[in-house]
């Protein structure tokens, strides 16, 4: 046991040692740096790139296998480059990143409808960099964020620490019934709740998830937002960020759900969520974290799209 701790351990350090040092790397080093290693997982076999091209073949029949596979460089190179990005925005001071980030228009809407009363959900896909929502969002009032804690030790610890790091006014919680209940506490209060909704929810139906189309393909779908959203009335509003290649760097992209997220009609609920989800995909395509493998369970137990390939 001591040696699996000590093992743990220095691997965590190693970790922190990592994201520090990359912290303070000068942004367009960051950024050529995940091109680079983008054109690498394209190049060599890994799970990333078969993942992406899956994905991409699902929800984009209507292109051509050419114009696919540029749509898959340039996201696998995104991905790496929000992947490398991170240490920075963990570390980096608020004011600095927010001379990056244009978003006066998403924060003026956000402030509109913190001011009915009930606090607003962030239903934040992996698009763009979104740890810049830690900065932007407490900028405008507290917020808590629910995370789902990773499998591998001791990167909970490292993960916390960045990400509690931007601002006094941010939190995060655990997806447990304590995390819960904070999050609906926060709602109470007035302040923000920011959920990850294109995870896959551990449970079918019955459970913490249905099915619903992304992508006209079906999707195994989180409940949680629909049920915030349903027992306190809370806006839910989708929101993302990212990088424009033109000056300040960043684009907060946002838009209000449609009512339908609130319904007791769960496929109904869900499908509302994803289409929202997908509409500001679309956007920027290429930002979006197709390296998950989001249609692994299928329904009524069919075969996953991946195992087949």
């Amino acid at each position: 046991y001591i040696g699996l701790f000590s093992h743990s351990f220095m691997q965590e350090n190693i970790l922190r040692l990592l994201i520090r040092f990359l912290s303070l790397l000068p942004l367009p080093v960051l950024r050529g740096g995940g091109r680079l290693i983008g054109w690498l997982l394209y190049r060599l076999p890994n799970r990333e790139c078969r993942t992406a091209r899956i994905n991409l073949k699902l929800c984009f029949p209507d292109l051509s296998q050419g114009e696919r596979e540029l749509l898959l460089k340039e996201t696998l190179k995104e991905n790496a480059t929000t992947l490398l990005e991170m240490p920075a925005v963990w570390y980096g001071s608020t004011e600095r990143w927010m001379d990056r980030i244009e978003g006066e228009s998403v924060r003026q809407e956000i402030l509109r409808l913190k001011g009915q009363g009930k606090g607003v959900i962030f239903a934040m896909p992996h698009l763009g960099n979104f740890e810049l929502s830690a900065h932007f969002i407490g900028q405008i009032g507290t917020g808590v964020g629910l995370y789902r804690p990773p499998r591998k030790a001791g990167l909970e610890s490292v993960m916390l620490e960045g990400r509690n790091r931007p601002g006094k006014n941010n939190r995060m919680v655990p997806a447990d019934r304590h995390g819960i209940k904070a999050l609906y506490q926060a709602l109470e209060n007035n302040e923000f709740v920011v959920i990850l909704p294109d995870q896959q929810p551990k449970g079918a139906r019955g459970g913490t998830g249905v099915f619903a189309p992304f992508f006209g393909i079906p999707a195994l779908t989180m409940t949680l937002v629909n049920r915030f959203a349903s027992k306190t009335g809370a806006p839910v509003y989708l929101i993302g960020f990212v990088r424009t290649g033109r000056k300040p760097g960043y684009q907060v992209i946002g838009k209000l759900a449609e009512p339908e997220v609130g319904s007791r009609d769960l496929e109904l609920a869900a499908g509302a969520l994803n289409q929202g989800i997908e509409q500001l995909v679309r956007l920027y395509p290429a930002q979006y974290q197709w390296t998950y493998r989001r249609f692994e369970a299928q329904p009524d137990g069919g075969a996953s799209p991946y195992k087949q390939a």
